[in-house]
């Protein structure tokens, strides 16, 4: 059962006279193909405009969607999904179950990035052309909730217009244009300047928003963005720089929207690297494949001061790669790494560093909330025990490329479970990376360890609760001893929107427009 969460939302009976709608994000979606990136700003837009088998909810349960309707398949042999018919596509084609294997086949192919949600999979069965049979190599209690954001694509469309397999380097025809189900169909798509969307007519669900056209504009520059949404010029901003959020909420104009998402801020380390890519002196080794320094750094960064002093107190301090809000969060393993510089010194002599080194720190500066500002918070507290980080910050267009070729020595990472669920950042950034197994996707230091990868089907398969914690708790001991990632916090949720706007805002920071209405 998925715990409660922070919700602000607004029901409504009917919706209003119709509006057009505005809104301004730090980070515009690097795509519109639905399975070419799994990154939250591309998954949380395209929910607007496609759709798939399941859906979350206004309080994040799963509920139908394209399928009316699913049922496990004898003793743990797979799902049996049943697809809702009368359904199409923006361009009028109809949905059916052939749509369904193909989707399964583009997104789990090796040029998709979501195709580690498919490694509990063995294959997909058309029974007739609106049942589907998804079936497991192991009995898989999850798997519905671990396909929220496997959206649909139409099969005729993708082969004619080239788009048959994504293409996330070079790009492709269903980069830049879209033909989905939801609720709302992509008019125009300017990369890094505008998206425009509009109503899908034909759509199968029931329209409770009044919007008539909606228009997403990336805005990077915090104060511009709050200029923007005080002078009207958008209806919403995500996020609102912390440090503007006690004005705007003093502002009858305009409402903050406040909440905890469900994604831990992270630094990661190259485990598997020979040595050091960026620095001045440590060229022929790797201190970061010692957990020794690994350990050393989660007890240089004084994650209490960054969230006092960049975060404003609106964050929790994470332990683990969940929050305590996730299904499967280990509450006896959760303390995290005391601030002790002393301690961290001992741990690099120990190591044979205590000269210190140097070394190159990647970090995204328009990715997440005050991203930029917490990595130069952190170089500035490794710096204190002798490690000197040299800061390279970048768009998030440039930061995922950098980190797949691994030029890097440590990086920056947010992760939002898509099923809410611990099994998930296992299955995505602890799992020894495996292409064919469709394993470890985002374990891009290539952290590797022989009882999580064998806990891992185990946790996919466990019925009994206690047991399949048990396990998690396992894993999480592992990966807090070897220090394989240093969780810091969960972060915020800080929206700003006119005051005439109702909406909802959800934990995993996706903007739904069919829950917007303007008054």
């Amino acid at each position: 059962m998925i715990r409660a969460f922070l919700l602000a939302s607004t029901v409504l009976a009917a919706p209003a006279f119709a509006e057009e709608f505005r809104w301004a994000e730090t980070t515009d979606p690097q795509t519109m193909d639905p399975h070419a990136v799994n990154s939250a700003p591309v998954l949380g837009f395209l929910n607007n405009v496609y759709e798939g088998l399941v859906r979350r909810g206004k309080d994040m349960a799963i509920e139908p969607a394209l399928a009316t309707g699913w049922e496990p398949i004898g003793d743990g042999e797979g799902w049996r999904f049943t697809l809702r018919q009368g359904v199409t596509f923006h361009g009028g084609e109809a949905f059916n179950a052939d749509d369904v294997v193909f989707s399964y086949q583009r997104a789990s192919d090796e040029a998709s990035d979501t195709r580690s949600w498919f490694a509990p999979v063995s294959e997909v069965v058309k029974v007739d052309d609106y049942t589907v049979d998804i079936m497991t190599s192991a009995p898989n209690p999850i798997f519905p909730d671990s396909i929220a954001n496997w959206m649909m694509m139409d099969s005729g469309w993708a082969e004619a217009n080239g788009t048959a397999l994504p293409d996330k380097e070079n790009g492709n025809y269903a980069t830049l244009n879209t033909n989905g189900t939801g609720a709302f169909m992509v008019t125009a798509r300017e990369p890094g300047l505008r998206t425009v969307l509009e109503p899908h007519a034909g759509w199968w669900g029931e329209a409770t928003h009044n919007i008539t056209r909606a228009e997403l504009t990336p805005i990077q520059n915090p104060a511009t963005a709050v200029a923007a949404l005080l002078s009207g010029d958008v209806d919403l901003i995500n996020p609102v720089p912390i440090q503007d959020a006690a004005r705007l909420a003093g502002n009858d104009a305009v409402k903050v929207i406040q909440g905890i998402e469900a994604r831990v801020i992270m630094l990661g380390f190259p485990h598997e690297a020979d040595a050091l890519k960026y620095s001045a002196e440590t060229t022929d080794a790797n201190p970061f494949a010692d957990a020794r320094v690994r350990r050393a750094v989660a007890q240089a960064v004084n994650v209490p001061a960054i969230l006092q002093t960049i975060m404003r107190g609106n964050a929790e301090p994470a332990s683990q790669l969940v929050s305590p809000a996730m299904r499967g969060y280990s509450a006896a393993l959760s303390d995290r790494p005391a601030y002790d510089p002393d301690a961290a010194k001992a741990l690099l002599a120990e190591a044979g560093y205590a000269d210190g080194f140097s070394f190159g720190l990647k970090c995204p500066n328009d990715r997440y909330l005050n991203d930029e500002a917490v990595c130069q918070a952190v170089t500035g507290m490794l710096a204190q025990v002798g490690i000197t980080a040299v800061l390279d910050a970048m768009p998030v267009q440039n930061y995922w490329p950098e980190l797949r070729a691994d030029n890097y020595d440590m990086y920056l990472l947010g992760w939002s479970p898509g099923t809410f669920d611990a099994e998930h950042p296992i299955r995505f950034l602890a799992s020894t990376p495996n292409a064919e197994k469709k394993l470890g996707s985002w374990n891009f230091g290539g952290f590797s360890n022989a009882r999580v990868d064998e806990l891992l089907p185990m946790i996919q398969s466990e019925i009994d609760d206690s047991k399949r914690q048990a396990m998690l708790d396992e894993v999480t001991g592992i990966l807090q001893d070897e220090v394989a990632y240093v969780p810091m916090y969960v972060q915020p949720l800080v929206w700003g929107a006119k005051s005439n706007v109702d909406l909802t805002q959800r934990p995993d920071n996706f903007f739904i427009l069919r829950w917007v209405t303007v008054n």
